[in-house]
């Protein structure tokens, strides 16, 4: 099929739909009109799937069959009327118009499905914000208008009843196709099946308002026709094929402008009705689906900022926390070093416990990326980073405090079994490389500053001496 099938189908389809109304009722031109191109709708859908085996081969066909089921419901009731005059309501017709339903309904939920991967209740809480006040006028206008008419018997009252109620059930799925993550860059064929599921809800919410007030709209089956030929086109589109490409996780839950429009006309749906029923006629105003509607929109509301909240939360921690680590090396930075001494040396002041900071410095680390280069460097630095972290002991501190140079805090040890445990990092350092380190222990007055300016003096001896040693403070005793 050529990549152009899609836009060929719909310039010849449109035109037949939007021309049926002035076709002759029960006319032979009328059924090929709109029968054929249901059937012919169906079976483009059957070979397209075949042909091309889409990715989500099983929602294309769940979304075939209720194309499939309100065809035959087409024929069967054509038939029923047109060749044998029967004026049977409800009918074997009905059944199929009603299965189309489910069918089409599970289609769409493995769409919804594919796209999230089950990660998007902010989506799922903004389909039932838009789906409960979509489904209060539906209740107010036309499930409780047609459960009040006259009808000839239960099953005729069941049927009547049942086409609204699952035009809810299709309001709720079209609400959260809205909804999926990733609107902004939605795929032609997703944008092409929301378009269809709205045309279709047009088409029966009017049927509806016919049997309720008796008036004709024309248009009724233009919208069930542009249905098939708008599902049709969205098969036979290019990006069928990744109608179900999960959205980027950043997209899940964002709270885009469209989205909070959507939401905020949505909620503003129940006063809406309100109003009109006030209107309308004063004394029957349907005062306890107004309230229900109201007080679920609410916690819904509720429930959606709170997981916004949440998620704002969550991305303040990560900004914190990238904040505070170093990012080639994952371990805390210069900034989380200057703090994390501060505040040892504070409770040290209380406590009394010795502290020992220390000074680790990779020997000839600028020969060795002369060597083997910079790459090889970096990875150099995350090895010993992620070893010597290893090696400590969880409440020690290690942090990357520039270039090769990392720093240590060593708090509850006297000086020299800070000094022993430092020294067990030169063995285990990555390459076969070496480091200089230099220690300093707190004297209970001096600054953060003047302690680490000590280790600096002691690293700076341990370079002198020949490299590859731990040397505390001023003491000449080498770990090496």
């Amino acid at each position: 099929m050529s990549r152009r099938a899609w836009l060929w189908w719909l310039v010849l389809g449109v035109p037949v739909a939007l021309c049926y109304p002035w076709l002759p009722g029960g006319s032979l031109v009328a059924g090929i009109g709109f029968e054929g191109v249901g059937a012919l709708t169906f079976l483009v859908m059957l070979v397209a799937i075949r042909r091309r085996r889409p990715p989500q081969s099983r929602m294309w066909l769940f979304l075939a069959a209720g194309t499939g089921a309100s065809v035959l419901g087409d024929l069967i009731y054509d038939v029923l009327t047109n060749v044998m005059h029967v004026d049977a309501y409800p009918s074997v017709a009905d059944v199929f118009y009603l299965l189309s339903y489910p069918l089409t309904v599970a289609g769409l939920a493995m769409l919804v499905r594919g796209r999230t991967r089950g990660r998007d209740r902010v989506g799922l809480i903004d389909a039932a914000i838009v789906s409960t006040a979509l489904a209060l006028p539906a209740w107010t206008f036309v499930v409780r208008p047609v459960s009040g008419l006259d009808h000839a018997g239960l099953g005729d009252q069941l049927v009547s009843l049942a086409y609204p109620i699952f035009d809810v059930l299709l309001i709720v799925m079209t609400a959260r196709l809205v909804t999926t993550p990733g609107s902004r860059r939605l795929p032609a064929a997703h944008l092409m099946l929301i378009i269809a599921q709205g045309t279709r809800l047009v088409s029966d919410v009017s049927f509806s308002a016919t049997s309720i007030t008796g008036a004709d709209f024309p248009w009724l089956d233009s919208g069930w026709i542009l249905t098939y030929l708008l599902t049709t086109a969205a098969l036979l589109h290019p990006s069928a094929a990744r109608v179900d490409e999960p959205a980027a996780p950043r997209e899940v839950g964002a709270l885009s402008t469209p989205r909070l429009t959507l939401l905020a006309a949505a909620s503003l749906l129940a006063p809406v009705v309100l109003a009109i029923q006030g209107l309308i006629d004063r004394t029957r105003i349907d005062w306890l689906a107004v309230a229900v509607g109201s007080t679920i929109l609410f916690l819904l509301v509720v429930a959606r900022m709170k997981l916004l909240l949440n998620r704002v939360h969550r991305q303040a921690r990560l900004l914190e926390a990238l904040a505070s680590l170093d990012g080639l090396t994952g371990v805390p930075n210069r900034r989380s070093w200057d703090e994390a001494l501060t505040r040892t040396l504070a409770r040290a002041r209380r406590s009394g416990e010795p502290v020992v900071a220390g000074l680790i410095d990779l020997d000839f680390f600028k020969r060795f990326n002369d060597a083997y280069g910079h790459q090889a460097g970096d990875l150099l630095l995350k090895e010993a980073a992620a070893t010597w972290r290893a090696e400590l002991r969880e409440v020690d501190v290690l942090a990357r405090y520039g270039g090769e140079e990392f720093g240590v805090i060593i708090c509850g040890l006297p000086a020299e079994e800070a000094l022993a445990i430092v020294s067990r990092l030169r063995p285990v350092t990555p390459r076969g490389q070496t480091f200089s380190a230099g220690l300093a222990e707190w004297d209970g007055h001096e600054s953060a500053d003047e302690l680490v300016r000590r280790a600096d003096e002691a690293l700076y001896q341990a370079k002198a001496a020949g490299r590859d040693r731990v040397l505390l403070g001023k003491d000449v005793t080498l770990a090496g």
